[in-house]
C-alpha cells in the first residue's frame, strides 16, 4: 500500500484529486494539509510513502517544502500544479512526475505507474544493500559496491553493456547501446545511429523500446528515441517543446506529450 499524503491550499483541489484516488486499490489517503508548513509536520509525523504536492502556496511553497526534507527519507513526490514553466525546476528536486491542473485520468494513473517503479527501485536498492552487507561479513572486511567483489575475489559480477542486436537480411549486428545516439522511426523501420553508421532493422517503436535500457535510451518523441547520455544542450521551443543538441551536432525535438522525460536531463 502507498500511504498518500495531499497537499493544495485549494479545498476543491483536494476534494477532487481525493474523489480520483478513491477507487484505486493501493492508496491509502492519510491526510490533507493545505499549506508547506501542515505537510512538513504531517510528513514528518506519518512518514507517507507518497506525496501529491502543490508548488504555488502561500508561506512555503512546493519546492520549500522538499528542500527542508532530509534526502534520505524523502518521499515520492508528484508535483501537482496549473502552470508548466516550473517542469525542469520540478525534476531537479527529484520530483517522480508532473502534473498539469485540472488532472485528467489517465495522466494521473500514468503518474501512480512512476511511483510504483521508484518503490520497486527504492526496495531493490534496499535489498542489494543487505545483500553487500551480508557478503561484509563473510568477507570479513568491508564490502561496499559490486566491483569490490570482484576486486576481492569473493565474486566475479560486472554487469555488461547492454546491446541491441540489428536483424537485416539474414545477417545480425549487435550494438552496444550506450554507443547508440539516437534512433528515428522511417516507416516500418527503425534507424539505429551509432559511430556514424546507420542501422536499419524492422521493429515498431514500440517494440523497440521494451529492448532497450531506459537508464540509456529514453523516447522523446512519437518518432525518436534519443541516448541521455549523449545529450549536451537542451533549448526550450514553442508549446513546451525542446531542441536537444547531441555530442554528434545533431538536433532531435522533445515534444510535449514526452514532457516527463525532462528530468533525464537535470
Amino acid at each position: 500500500m502507498l500511504n498518500t499524503l495531499i497537499v493544495d491550499d485549494e479545498a476543491l483541489a483536494r476534494r477532487g484529486l481525493k474523489h480520483r484516488l478513491q477507487n484505486t486499490k493501493d492508496i491509502t489517503i492519510i491526510g490533507e494539509a493545505k499549506n508547506g508548513r501542515e505537510a512538513l509536520k504531517m510528513i514528518h509525523e506519518h512518514q507517507p510513502d507518497l506525496v501529491f504536492l502543490d508548488i504555488q502556496m502561500p508561506g512555503l511553497n512546493g519546492f520549500d517544502v522538499v528542500r527542508e526534507l532530509e534526502p534520505d527519507s524523502l518521499p515520492s513526490i508528484v508535483f501537482v500544479t496549473a502552470f508548466d514553466e516550473f517542469a525542469i525546476k520540478a525534476f531537479e528536486a527529484n520530483a517522480v512526475d508532473y502534473i498539469l491542473k485540472p488532472i485528467e485520468s489517465d495522466r494521473l494513473q500514468e503518474a501512480l505507474k512512476r511511483v510504483r517503479d521508484r518503490q520497486s527501485a527504492r526496495k531493490a536498492k534496499k535489498d542489494r544493500q543487505s545483500l553487500l552487507n551480508l557478503v561484509s561479513e563473510i568477507a570479513g572486511e568491508p564490502i561496499s559496491s559490486v566491483d569490490d567483489l570482484g576486486g576481492k575475489n569473493i565474486a566475479r559480477l560486472k554487469k555488461q553493456p547492454a546491446r541491441l542486436a540489428i536483424k537485416d537480411a539474414g545477417k545480425t549486428t549487435w550494438v552496444t547501446q550506450e554507443d547508440i545516439e539516437w534512433i528515428d522511426a522511417a516507416g516500418d523501420y527503425m534507424c539505429v545511429h551509432s559511430g556514424g553508421e546507420t542501422h536499419i532493422m524492422r521493429k515498431t517503436m514500440k517494440e523497440l523500446e521494451q529492448e532497450l535500457d531506459p537508464d540509456v535510451l529514453q523516447r522523446v518523441h512519437r518518432s525518436t528515441i534519443v541516448n541521455v547520455k549523449q545529450v549536451k544542450e537542451m533549448q526550450s521551443h514553442i508549446n513546451g517543446e525542446y531542441f536537444l543538441t547531441l555530442k554528434s551536432g545533431h538536433t532531435v525535438k522533445l515534444s510535449r506529450t514526452y514532457k516527463d522525460k525532462l528530468r533525464y536531463f537535470s
